[in-house]
């Protein structure tokens, strides 16, 4: 008898995040976009160039015209898939959705670490969580003005 297999992607549903939750969102986001753009750029964990490439892997993936750069960028789709996936209140989590794709990082990991944030990233992430304080501030309801704890 033939057996049929079915996968949903999930998706992040916006609509039923809390206010937090989408404050963290966008935090991962700019996260998740920072990393990638750095190794768009064949940049390593700590900004500099990334590890050269295997001599035969190199001419292989220079003439399949896609450069001799390490960018983790040959076909594109564990970069592409590499996602925001989960988001709680003080937490985002990005992660590649598909076996395949989450293999080929595990691998790509051991190689040379790219899912970590550079000092460059971490200075974007710290501005993009200073811009969504600005804009929760007006939202936010101050204790001292009503009485509550004073310390």
């Amino acid at each position: 008898m033939a057996s049929v297999r079915v996968f949903y992607k999930k998706q992040i549903r916006i609509d039923h995040m809390t206010f937090r939750q989408q404050s963290m969102l966008k935090i991962g986001t700019v996260g998740v976009a920072a990393v990638k753009n750095r190794l768009a750029a064949a940049q390593g964990p700590t900004d500099s160039s990334a590890k050269p490439l295997t001599k035969r892997y190199a001419i292989h993936k220079t003439k399949l015209g896609r450069g001799n750069r390490r960018n983790l960028s040959f076909t594109g789709d564990m970069l592409r898939n590499f996602q925001v996936r989960t988001v709680s209140d003080n937490k985002a989590k990005a992660n590649n959705s598909t076996r395949k794709d989450r293999l080929k990082a595990w691998l790509n990991q051991k190689i040379e670490p790219w899912v970590v944030f550079s000092p460059k990233n971490k200075a974007a992430v710290a501005e993009a969580a200073r811009r969504v304080l600005q804009e929760m501030r007006p939202k936010l309801i101050l204790e001292r003005t009503l009485g509550g704890k004073q310390q």
